[in-house]
């Protein structure tokens, strides 16, 4: 989409996947397991299964976690963009524009010019 970004930045909080630095946009693809999607399902589940309580106690410190982290760069001035692992595998195009609309649109409204796609 011709879209300037780095990956993994260690630098920002949570150490998002995907950064658009220029237009302040950072992208998380957090899978579905370790983030805790459907969590209330999830949690029923795990609370059934092998070492129970540790699973639980496990996902649910990565929920607030990442909520932290979400709450930090927002605060900062970051659009932040979670995107769920089975979205990402279900379309990855859809995913894709989501990202793109994020990007230009902070872009446009920052005064910088939209980048040319190839």
């Amino acid at each position: 989409m011709g879209l300037r970004y780095r990956k993994d930045v260690r630098a920002l909080p949570g150490r998002p996947d995907i950064v658009f630095a220029s237009a302040r946009v950072v992208v998380f693809c957090d899978g579905d397991f370790w983030h805790g999607r459907d969590w209330r399902s999830r949690r029923r589940k795990l609370a059934r299964g092998w070492n129970a309580a540790y699973w639980v106690a496990k996902v649910a410190a990565n929920r607030r976690r990442d909520a932290c982290n979400t709450r930090r760069l927002s605060n900062d001035g970051w659009r932040v963009l979670r995107i769920w692992e089975t979205d990402i595998l279900r379309d990855v195009a859809s995913c894709a524009q989501l990202v793109a609309t994020a990007v230009l649109t902070r872009s446009s409204l920052r005064g910088l010019p939209p980048r040319p796609r190839s």
